[in-house]
């Protein structure tokens, strides 16, 4: 099940949303060396990602690490986000942030998207360390405060209507599915996944990222916006127009 578009029209223009974009794009392509040189790649994660041990200085031992500690790295947890392991990573967080990014940032504005988009990334990386406080391994990418975007459009459009791609063997089909289908069954993944070893995905940073968007769209959306939004929202057949679940 992936999404492919909404039914949700935008009434500002996108500026935050693709300057993030274009921001990640940027330090893959010319700080990562677009994972050309595995060299390359390593030294950027090493130096910018955010690796748990050293934010809360208790890892045992280094040796064998992919990283040798450079200190306590606070500042990782906001570089991180940029900063993605492939092209696959980068091109699904990129796709997940046009598709509902758009919409929140309409909700609240250039500045205040800023200041929510940032703030919840980091909360989404201490909630990796928070679970992984001894991990040496680095955390990188932009999908803890795409998270956070994803848990304010649900709350924001609970209605909207999401077309959505499904595949199962030879059966493909797009099918119009209202958001908070798609929004719950992924946070109920990412959840169900936490306890399942990771296998190089930071679930814990999803989960916190994504609640933190619920908790915080109350303080950072514009009661203004958000109503002349949803007057424009397209609903699924039948259903009828209205707030969200606050």
């Amino acid at each position: 099940m992936f999404p492919l578009h909404d039914d949700n029209p935008t009434q500002l223009f996108p500026g935050v949303t693709l300057g993030i974009m274009a921001a990640c794009a940027a330090v893959w392509i010319f700080a990562q060396g677009a994972g050309l040189d595995p060299e390359i790649l390593q030294s950027s994660v090493c130096a910018l990602g955010a690796i748990p041990a050293e934010v809360t200085g208790s890892a045992t031992s280094w040796v064998g690490a992919p990283c040798n500690s450079g200190g306590v790295t606070w500042q990782a947890l906001a570089t991180s986000m940029f900063l993605h392991g492939s092209w696959f990573h980068l091109i699904g967080n990129l796709w997940f942030l046009w598709i509902f990014g758009n919409n929140v940032e309409d909700s609240m504005g250039h500045l205040r998207f800023v200041v929510f988009y940032g703030l919840t990334g980091v909360v989404a990386a201490l909630a990796h360390v928070a679970v992984e406080p001894s991990s040496t391994v680095p955390m990188v990418g932009a999908s803890g405060a795409i998270s956070a975007v994803m848990g304010a459009y649900l709350l924001l459009y609970p209605r909207a209507r999401v077309h959505t791609l499904f595949w199962f063997l030879f059966f493909v089909r797009v099918v119009p599915l209202p958001a908070w289908i798609i929004l719950g069954y992924w946070f109920v993944i990412q959840v169900a996944s936490m306890g399942t070893g990771g296998g190089g995905v930071a679930y814990a940073a999803h989960v916190g990222g994504f609640v933190a968007g619920l908790v915080l769209i109350r303080l950072f959306s514009n009661p203004r916006l958000v109503s002349a939004k949803r007057r424009r929202v397209v609903l699924l057949p039948g259903e009828r127009a209205g707030g969200g679940w606050w």
